[in-house]
């Protein structure tokens, strides 16, 4: 037998089965660390039926979020504004304006725009938006400076692991009532002072309103 096969294909089978587990563990890691959100979500930019440039919106123009998301003070949700709100304006501005023709059509129909959502969250995670805005954590916390896009993108992962950064240390992302859609606030305008500012700010707001930072499974899935 040892003169058809060679010494070394005795430990054939051990470096197979090393081989195997080696790639398994490789494969395993890869997914792990690249198949999240941070990899797969942030950077997500899907073409929408109607392009709205909150850029425009809200940086030039000075609009407030919760004039179209509304609800976002007293519901879960975020709402979508009917067509109607955007003809407050532009049944007078850009009136006839071929790029506005989904909304018009909208609105003379009942039925509403296709937006294509972008910040999704999983069914088995529940998100009070009411919850977490009425305790002074801004829009810009998750959806980045989206009074800055032109066209709006996922700019946070909004994975497990990153709600759970921000109910470890809330100090650092919470900010007064009346700042939180103004996207560009900074506790202070001194780059070397910001985070002893911000911690502080944030450590006052936590005493203040009792904000209870909660972290067990049950908060996030119900």
């Amino acid at each position: 037998m040892s003169d058809i096969f060679p010494k070394w294909t005795n430990q054939l089978p051990r470096q197979i089965i090393i081989g195997a587990l080696l790639a398994g563990t490789a494969v395993t890691a890869g997914v792990t660390y690249y198949f999240t959100p941070k990899y797969t979500a942030v950077g997500y930019e899907p073409i929408q039926p109607v392009p709205f440039p909150h850029s425009v919106h809200v940086k030039q123009l000075g609009l407030d979020c919760r004039y179209c998301h509304n609800a976002v003070e007293k519901s879960w949700y975020s709402n979508i504004p009917a067509a109607s709100v955007c003809l407050n304006c532009h049944n007078q501005v850009l009136k006839d304006d071929p790029r506005l023709a989904v909304v018009r059509d909208s609105a003379a129909s009942g039925r509403p725009v296709e937006w294509v959502q972008i910040h999704k969250m999983p069914d088995y995670v529940y998100f009070n938006h009411s919850v977490h805005v009425n305790r002074g954590v801004s829009c810009v916390e998750c959806h980045g400076q989206i009074n800055d896009m032109q066209e709006v993108y996922r700019a946070k992962p909004l994975s497990m692991s990153y709600c759970l950064d921000c109910h470890r240390q809330p100090a650092t992302r919470l900010r007064p009532l009346d700042k939180i859609t103004d996207l560009d606030w900074k506790p202070t305008d001194d780059a070397r002072e910001l985070a002893a500012k911000q911690l502080e700010t944030g450590t006052k707001i936590i005493h203040d309103w009792n904000v209870q930072s909660l972290q067990n499974c049950s908060t996030c899935h119900r």
